[in-house]
């Protein structure tokens, strides 16, 4: 049976079908859209490489109409929970809502990762581990030694080398690599600080990823970059939700924003 939680102050409206209960200290948000096999693939190599055995798979939808989430689907493919997103906002939307479902449920730190199949799904227990070791943010870099980026379009690859990194590094007052990569965890005492609030109505699309990447350095929290690998698909077309104009617009305002403090409580 869903549960139905109602909008309210930084969190959308949202139904909750929780096929699991709580299985674990720590939790995994995929936000998605209509990404169809993707998920479907993702979620498969999740299960062969025994993630679900160390974290609860939660599968954050923003209002998907590809029929990519049923219910025996997910639970086949491992997923502890479906929360199904009912009001406006994009991907910040969707990760409030879980990080909202997160806290609630007791998690000690959150995992999140991209549903459209490009990330190196096994490497969860890594950030686990490191969140295990007091780190409160843990960001995931193809960038570094032990990093792999396949594949990666070369617009892409210069504007996170050449303008988002830099900047993000420039604000946060620590040097990262991979700023645009949504392959994170964060712990439960960084989502709760005071001086954080992730749970606000002006996170709609990328500001909570922006913002969420140079907060904890700002307080004097621990933060690391650990090895991952990002892979495009070879031959196809580039499974992404940003526009090559629009939307790296949108991040040039969000980034100017961010360097701005708009984003600070």
């Amino acid at each position: 049976m869903s549960k139905f939680v109602q909008r309210q102050k930084g969190v959308p409206k949202f139904s909750a079908e929780e096929y699991v209960d709580k299985q674990s200290d720590y939790c995994l948000l995929i936000p998605i859209i209509n990404e169809g096999k993707r998920i479907h693939q993702e979620l498969l190599r999740a299960k062969k490489a025994g993630v679900s055995q160390q974290v609860d798979i939660i599968i954050c939808d923003g209002g998907s109409t590809d029929e990519s989430t049923a219910e025996q689907v997910m639970k086949t493919l491992g997923v502890n929970t479906l929360l199904v997103k009912d009001d406006v906002g994009k991907q910040g939307a969707q990760l409030r809502m879980g990080i909202f479902f997160a806290l609630k449920r007791g998690y000690h730190g959150v995992v999140t990762i991209d549903g459209n199949n490009k990330d190196s799904i096994e490497d969860v227990p890594y950030f686990i581990e490191k969140l295990k070791e007091g780190y409160d943010f843990v960001q995931g870099s193809r960038y570094i030694k032990g990093g792999s980026a396949v594949n990666t379009p070369w617009l892409r690859h210069l504007s996170v080398k050449f303008i988002h990194a830099p900047m993000i590094s420039l604000i946060a007052k620590k040097h990262y690599t991979d700023t645009t990569n949504a392959f994170r965890a964060y712990s439960r005492s960084y989502l709760e600080h005071p001086e954080v609030q992730p749970l606000r109505d002006i996170f709609q699309t990328y500001e909570l990823l922006a913002y969420l990447c140079v907060r904890a350095d700002q307080l004097g929290m621990k933060t690391i970059e650990i090895p991952v690998t990002r892979a495009y698909p070879k031959n196809e077309k580039t499974p992404t939700k940003i526009s090559p104009l629009k939307g790296n617009s949108k991040l040039m305002r969000i980034l100017l924003c961010n360097l701005l403090g708009k984003y600070n409580p």
